[in-house]
């Protein structure tokens, strides 16, 4: 039997970098994020529908992220027909990757878990976390965003508190040493459920 770990947390939380403690202690791992990536490519299976619906986001057979979240910005409307194209591929993705899979614990890297619905189809979830000063912190130091985006894109997240009392495990990702230790923890916690279901 295959166990479902959904993972989630909001940005700046340090939930890729928990992604690759749980792959090193021989766990698999599916990404949301890198799904969508490879749908949105050239080729890919949002390519050919994003087309018909909106030829104005495709640049070189491939969805253009910038040119969607133009599109979003202006019509707002537009991401419920978005994700009624998306979102059914996503989950093809999750499924196939979960029935080619072969270890014990399979991953699920989902930043918008909760929002979406995610956690009725895991058998628990972690969820990572700092203080949200430390989570600005991380974020606006990667110089890739302004303090007002970020608290845009914070403000649209369910609140951290809430999703980590909605959680099975909570990480605190204040250091690297602390976090993989909290991960082999939760991982040896399932382990021992599995060997004695």
């Amino acid at each position: 039997m295959m166990f479902k770990l959904g993972l989630t947390g909001s940005i700046g939380m340090g939930k890729t970098t928990t992604a690759r403690m749980f792959v090193e202690e021989g766990c698999v791992l599916w990404d949301a994020d890198a799904a969508v990536h490879r749908l949105y490519a050239a080729g890919g299976a949002a390519v050919g529908p994003m087309k018909s619906a909106f030829p104005e986001v495709i640049r070189e057979n491939a969805v253009s992220r910038e040119l969607l979240r133009e599109l979003i910005a202006q019509k707002p409307e537009t991401l419920k027909d978005i994700e009624a194209i998306v979102h059914p591929l996503v989950a093809r993705d999750r499924s196939e990757f979960l029935q080619q899979a072969s270890a014990d614990i399979a991953v699920l890297d989902i930043p918008l878990l909760f929002e979406t619905g995610g956690e009725k189809m895991m058998d628990a979830v972690v969820c990572v976390s700092v203080p949200s000063d430390v989570q600005e912190r991380r974020v606006l130091e990667r110089g890739t965003m302004s303090s007002e985006a970020f608290q845009r894109i914070r403000a649209k997240q369910m609140p951290n508190a809430e999703k980590c009392a909605l959680s099975d495990y909570v990480i605190v990702t204040d250091t690297v040493e602390h976090a993989r230790k909290q991960v082999q923890d939760v991982v040896q916690q399932i382990r021992k459920k599995l060997r004695n279901a």
